[in-house]
């Protein structure tokens, strides 16, 4: 039996979907719903409830109520344990259903999907384990004083998902945040809500209290910036573009919200004369191309030593084009869909500017015809040379399977152009030499660096950025401070009262 045979013998795929507000599927107040369409073929999905302001109101309240009165955040730490490792065994039980709901909600391939999935259901299993070494401190303290402090859930989180990662990045949001003991309200992206609303039926199911995990599919301007803005709500994480991420920031500080912002990126790729030539060219294929290139540490920018330009850039264009679009439940298939037909026409339109700009295309450069698939959005994998670093492509974030390349002549220079950008979240080197891979790595500007490596997180690798890649780090048991509160607590246990005023 094939993978897609195996998909759609255990799909529990659905024309609709609800709301899920205080432990229960609800509709929208207004009866407004959201469409979402399969990105592969551009046919209708489902419908999914959208939710209003009155209903995100509502999960504010049932998370209030939650975390103020309810028994999550009482429960012994491994109970909570317990029960995140119950989320991710049911989660694998239903790992075909979720992953044919993230292809046909996204568009993309079989691989990348059974990667995230699979990734999402271990970022469960990691916070059940680190959570129970969570813990506060005991600090040397004067005379006869004792100090320790303690981890508190910081409260009610808002928690805002985007469209290129639905369940990974709700995964990264949802199991820190509840294995700590807060409550949480989720806002996934409107194109791509499906896996979220599977994932909060799944923390009902796993024995998660009504209330601490709700989920309001709807509009950001209407939804996001209400749970922004509410004064019951404790914290902000987000993933998406920086403009937003700014906007967050601004509207979160009214109320002085804990905020965590993982934003854009622009992520060099740098390909040192000793490098391992076909190994970085299989590497530079996947940090590019990797999830239609539909991500924010995509590797876009990539370096390579005038050395071994015109060798690596001769692989890198005939690989690129023995990439295959086709059916993403295909598991020959590389590259799956664009999201939508708006981020298709952005894609084509900095890849024209690059053609007005004076670049040269060395593969790809236009929307893909995929045969069975007409309907779909697509584009093929584009290499562009004959840039420079004042065009737009090789500035601004262009989210697409698209990647300009460029010579550097040593070392020094690599560095410089790796850092000439406002962003900051990925980077790759490509070196033998561990000493100036090393050497290198130390001097990006960047929050993640991958040494010989296509690879930018694994559960406990903290990932986010600098500079306006934003900030905070997520995966990792680092992420459980930004879901906590510190509270010191200190003691006297002197056996003669204290009289510091001497009255």
């Amino acid at each position: 039996m094939s993978t897609q045979q195996v998909i759609e013998a255990v799909s529990l795929k659905r024309d609709y979907y609800h709301l899920i507000i205080n432990g229960e599927k609800v509709e929208s107040s207004t009866g407004q719903t959201i469409k979402t369409y399969n990105p592969a073929t551009g046919e209708l999905l489902a419908e999914v409830a959208k939710a209003s302001k009155e209903d995100t109101e509502k999960a504010v309240q049932a998370a209030r109520q939650a975390f103020d009165h309810g028994k999550w955040r009482k429960y012994p730490i491994n109970r909570r344990s317990q029960v995140l490792n119950k989320i991710a065994a049911i989660m694998r039980s239903r790992f075909n259903e979720i992953v044919e709901l993230e292809i046909l909600d996204t568009g993309k391939s079989l691989a990348a999907a059974q990667g995230q999935v699979s990734q999402a259901i271990e970022d469960f299993e990691f916070y059940a384990a680190a959570i129970v070494a969570h813990r506060g401190v005991v600090n040397n303290m004067p005379g006869q004083f004792h100090n320790f402090t303690e981890k508190e859930p910081v409260g009610v989180c808002a928690q805002i998902i985007p469209w290129n990662y639905p369940l990974m990045m709700a995964a990264w949001k949802v199991a820190p945040a509840i294995a700590v003991g807060c409550s949480v309200i989720v806002k996934p992206a409107s194109l791509t809500p499906l896996t979220a609303i599977i994932l909060g039926e799944i923390c009902l199911e796993a024995g998660v209290p009504a209330g601490v995990v709700n989920i309001v599919p709807g509009s950001g301007s209407e939804v996001g910036n209400y749970l922004v803005e509410h004064p019951k709500v404790n914290k902000v994480a987000f993933t998406g573009s920086t403009p937003i991420g700014k906007d967050i920031m601004a509207k979160a500080s009214e109320t002085l919200k804990r905020v965590t912002l993982e934003l854009g990126g622009k992520s060099p790729n740098l390909v040192f004369e000793d490098a391992d030539i076909d190994a970085a060219v299989d590497g530079s294929l996947f940090g590019i191309f990797y999830n239609s290139g539909q991500s924010c540490e995509a590797r876009s920018r990539l370096y390579v030593h005038e050395d071994i330009y015109d060798e690596f850039v001769t692989k890198f264009v005939e690989k690129t084009k023995k990439l295959v679009l086709q059916n993403p439940f295909d598991k020959g298939t590389h590259v799956g869909a664009i999201i939508d037909q708006g981020q298709l026409d952005v894609i084509d339109g900095y890849v024209k500017s690059a053609i007005e700009e004076g670049a040269e295309i060395l593969a790809g450069g236009k929307p893909a015809k995929v045969e069975g698939y007409e309907g779909g959005f697509w584009y093929e994998p584009t290499v562009i040379a004959n840039v420079d670093h004042n065009m737009t492509v090789v500035k601004e974030e262009i989210f697409g399977p698209v990647v300009v390349v460029m010579k550097f002549k040593d070392e020094k220079e690599a560095i410089m152009l790796a850092n000439d950008t406002e962003f900051g979240l990925g980077s790759a080197v490509w070196s033998k030499d561990g000493a100036r891979a090393t050497r290198v790595a130390k001097q990006i500007e960047a929050g993640i660096v991958m040494v010989n490596c296509p690879f930018s997180a694994f559960p406990g690798t903290p990932f986010g950025g600098y500079k306006q890649s934003g900030f905070g780090r997520e995966l990792c048991i680092e992420t459980l401070d930004l879901y906590t509160e510190t509270k010191s607590i200190i003691s006297y246990f002197g056996s003669r009262p204290l009289n510091p005023l001497g009255v």
